[in-house]
C-alpha cells in the first residue's frame, strides 16, 4: 500500500479528510520526542475526535499490517512516540474532553487527551486535584500509557495508583474497559494494571477514571542544603524512614543547582539539597517539618529554609521543574539523553555517588536530580549526537547505570519507561520474563502493528503489502 492509498483509506474510514494529514510538517511534529533519540517521520498522521475514530484506524491498521504509533504531549523521554516504522501517527490531542468530575466519589473520567494542568482546573473549583505530576504538562493517556510518576510518588504513588478504570482499543478496533469506579476489586487477573505501562503497545488508551484528593489546607516547603549528596541521601532515607507525611522529598545535586541559578536567575546555595514539602492541617505540616528541621541539622545541613508564602513555593517547584532546561542551557550544541534508574532507599547514596563519580570520569555533562523520597534517580544527560566518542560513551554510563542499579536490588527505570531506548536494560533485568511478556504482545497484538520497536524487539511491518 502506498502512502496516497493509506492516506485515501484513513480519510474514508474517518469521513473527513482534515484529520488525516501526510504534510511534511505535521510529520515532522510526530517524528521525535523531546530527547537524544533520532526522530523518524510517520506515513501519515491521523488526528483522532473519538474512540471510534481510533477504533476504525486499528481495524484499518491490523487488517493492511500497518504500524501505528500513539502520540499524546510529545514528552516521553525514552523514544516512545517515535513512528520507527513509519506508518500511522495516532494523535489523541483533541480527545481533551473531561467527561466528568465526581466529587462524592471523589474521581474524574477524561478522554485520553485531556492533560495534567486542564485536569487541575476541572477539578480545582470542587477542591480537588489530581496527584501524579510528572513535571512535564503531559495527557493523562500518555501518563497512563508510560505509568507516569514525579515529584509526588512517595505520597501518593504513580499513575497505576491512581487510575481506576480506563478504555482501551486493541489491535483489529475491539473497545475493552478495564476497572470500574469503586475504590477496589479483587476481579480476576489485573488487566486495568497490565495497560497502564504498556507505552501503546497492547493497545490505545482512550478514557481514563482517575483517583482525587482534597486540595490541602495547608502547605510548607523545607529547602535543605547539605555539604555532600551522601549526607542529603541520607537526610532523605530517614525522612522516609521516620513516618513523616511529607508530599515531595526532591534531591538536586550541586551541578543542577548551579545550572539552576544561570538558568533562572536565581541565588540558590550551590551545593547537594533537598526540597522538602509537607501538606495537611497547620499543626500536622509543623510537626512532620520540625521532624525533617532535626533530621537534616543531624546530617549537617548547611541551610534550612521554610517556604511558606504560596508564591514562593511555587517559584521553587518551578525552579526544579526547570531542572532539564537548565540542563539544556549549560550544555549549547547537545541534546537530552535523559535517563533514569530506581534502587531501594538505602542504595540511594551508593547509586547517586557512583553516577556523579561515572560522569566525571567520562567527562560526561549531566546534572543528577532525583525524587528521593521513593529511590528514583534521574541523570539530565547531554551529548552531541555527531560526536560517536561521546554517544558510546554515554551508552556505556547508561549499562553501567542499570548494571549498578540491578545489583544493588533496584530497576533499570523508575519512571521513564522502556520505549526503544531501554529494550536491552529490560532484557538484562527480566530475562526470565521476556518469554511471558512476548507471549502477551502476542495475544493483545498478534501482527504487531502496535507501536513496534518499543519495549520488546519488533518485527518490521511498515506499509503492509
Amino acid at each position: 500500500m502506498t502512502v496516497l492509498e493509506l492516506r485515501d483509506a484513513l480519510v474514508e474510514a474517518l469521513g473527513d479528510p482534515g484529520r488525516v494529514s501526510d504534510g511534511e510538517s505535521e510529520r515532522d511534529l510526530h517524528a521525535g520526542d523531546i530527547t537524544f533519540h533520532r526522530p523518524r517521520r510517520p506515513d501519515v498522521v491521523v488526528y483522532a475526535t473519538t474512540t471510534e475514530d481510533v477504533s476504525a484506524v486499528l481495524a484499518l491498521a491490523d487488517e493492511r499490517r500497518i504500524a501505528v504509533t500513539p502520540f499524546g504531549a510529545g514528552s516521553s523521554l525514552e523514544g516512545h512516540v517515535i513512528p520507527v516504522e513509519g506508518g500511522i501517527s495516532l494523535d489523541l490531542t483533541r480527545m481533551d474532553r473531561v467527561l466528568d468530575v465526581s466529587p462524592a466519589d471523589l474521581t474524574a473520567t477524561v478522554q485520553a487527551g485531556v492533560t495534567r494542568s486542564a485536569l487541575e482546573r476541572a477539578t480545582a473549583e470542587h477542591g480537588l486535584f489530581f496527584p501524579v505530576d510528572p513535571g512535564a504538562d503531559a495527557t493523562l493517556g500518555g501518563m497512563a500509557a508510560t505509568n507516569a510518576a514525579g515529584t509526588t510518588t512517595v505520597r501518593y504513588g504513580k499513575i497505576r495508583a491512581n487510575v481506576l478504570a480506563l478504555e482501551a482499543v486493541l489491535a483489529g478496533g475491539r473497545v475493552v474497559r478495564a476497572g470500574s469506579r469503586a475504590p477496589k476489586t479483587s476481579a480476576g487477573y489485573d488487566l486495568l494494571g497490565l495497560l497502564i505501562g504498556s507505552e501503546g503497545t497492547l493497545g490505545v488508551i482512550t478514557e481514563l477514571t482517575v483517583r482525587l484528593h482534597g486540595i490541602p489546607e495547608h502547605a510548607v516547603v523545607l529547602r535543605l542544603a547539605f555539604p555532600d549528596v551522601e549526607a542529603a541521601c541520607r537526610a532523605a532515607t530517614t525522612t522516609v524512614a521516620a513516618g513523616t507525611g511529607v508530599t515531595r522529598v526532591e534531591l538536586l545535586d550541586a551541578w543542577t543547582i548551579r545550572a539552576i541559578n544561570a538558568h533562572q536567575g536565581t541565588g540558590l546555595p550551590v551545593g547537594p539539597s533537598l526540597y522538602v514539602e509537607a501538606t495537611g492541617s497547620e499543626a500536622t505540616v509543623a510537626s512532620d517539618l520540625e521532624l525533617v528541621r532535626e533530621i537534616a541539622l543531624s546530617e549537617g545541613a548547611t541551610d534550612v529554609v521554610s517556604e511558606r508564602d504560596p508564591t514562593a513555593r511555587t517559584r521553587l517547584w518551578a525552579a526544579r521543574h526547570s531542572s532539564a532546561y537548565a540542563a539544556a542551557a549549560a550544555a549549547p550544541g547537545k541534546q537530552s539523553r535523559s535517563t533514569d534508574i530506581c534502587v531501594p532507599l538505602s542504595e540511594l547514596a551508593g547509586a547517586v555517588s557512583f553516577a556523579r563519580e561515572e560522569l566525571e570520569r567520562r567527562g560526561l555533562v549531566a546534572g543528577i536530580v532525583g525524587h528521593a523520597g521513593d529511590g528514583n534517580v534521574h541523570l539530565s544527560l547531554h551529548v552531541d549526537p555527531d560526536d560517536a566518542d561521546e554517544v558510546r560513551s554515554s551508552d556505556e554510563l547508561i549499562e553501567l547505570l542499570v548494571t549498578d542499579a540491578l545489583a544493588r536490588g533496584g530497576t533499570c527505570t523508575g519512571e521513564h519507561g522502556i520505549g526503544l531506548g531501554k529494550v536491552h536494560a529490560l532484557e538484562q533485568e527480566h530475562g526470565d520474563l521476556v518469554p511471558l511478556m512476548r507471549g502477551i504482545k502476542q495475544v493483545f497484538d498478534p501482527n504487531g502493528i502496535m507501536n513496534p520497536g518499543k519495549v520488546l524487539p519488533h518485527l518490521d511491518v511498515s506499509l503492509g503489502d
